[in-house]
């Protein structure tokens, strides 16, 4: 899995790009050579993908018009989509008596519905050339439950069986989706939840580092952003041609329990 695997140029769009996993897979990615049009809703993610040479489209993904107008934008500026890598999340925390319903609706829109109209809107350029990789990143909340995320966790185990199926209608049309499934990254997300995580389970940040997050991980540290890129990096290459429908765990050991 390192980037000599990618052996063809081609026309990638990312989202949630302003920092984290995004950021390192639209970085990574341009230095593969790709076109890659980065999407988030924070206008300072322009500078960021500008950096790294990629071109950048401002969008709430929870408008479902946004979904299709970021595709559209691709297709105006590179004339297609080859690649579409799913990353835009957010989380909230809070026990399901307590769950906000309007964070519950955001975090599915944007986690679950959105990359279900991203993929439907960029799978027929994909259909058209034959060619095409869907890399949704989910999380191992898409394996595993954890308290107090009812939302997150939905959306991340529904993101698998959106990759399932797109990887068996996009079988034979030359069209893959898999999906990559991170323990804690070393990511602004992460780094938010550990306050919220401290509340909820009366606890200092360290320790719930230590205790929550790292609790159930062989290996005691933080994933960081640019191993996660690596892998979709490979699931959207050439190489990985017979891979579809699968969920690489990424996760320091957490579910060899």
């Amino acid at each position: 899995m390192t980037s000599q695997a990618v052996t063809t140029p081609r026309i990638a769009l990312v989202t949630g790009t302003s920092s984290g996993i995004g950021a390192a897979v639209v970085k990574h990615f341009c230095e593969l050579g790709h076109q890659v049009l980065a999407v988030d809703f924070n206008p300072a993610g322009k500078a960021i993908a500008e950096k790294a040479g990629a071109a950048f489209f401002e969008a709430d993904l929870t408008d479902p018009d946004a979904c299709r107008a970021a595709v559209a934008d691709a297709v105006k500026r590179f004339g297609g989509v080859d690649i579409l890598v799913n990353n835009a999340g957010i989380q909230h925390v809070a026990s399901i008596e307590t769950f906000p319903e309007e964070k519950w609706r955001q975090i599915i829109d944007l986690m679950l519905t959105a990359p279900f109209l991203l993929t439907q809107a960029a799978w027929p350029h994909m259909r058209e050339k034959g060619w095409g990789r869907v890399v949704n990143v989910a999380s191992i909340h898409a394996q595993v439950a954890s308290p107090g995320k009812a939302a997150y966790i939905s959306a991340k185990h529904g993101m698998i069986g959106l990759t399932k199926t797109a990887a068996l209608e996009g079988g034979e049309q030359g069209i893959t989706a898999n999906a990559v499934c991170p323990a804690y990254v070393k990511t602004p997300l992460v780094d938010n939840q550990i306050a919220d995580q401290a509340k909820l389970h009366g606890m200092d940040e360290q320790e719930v580092i230590e205790k929550v997050m790292l609790k159930q991980a062989a290996i005691k540290r933080l994933i960081e952003p640019e191993e996660v890129a690596q892998l979709v990096a490979y699931l959207a290459s050439d190489a990985a041609g017979a891979v579809t429908g699968s969920s690489f765990n990424i996760d320091l050991g957490w579910t060899a329990h």
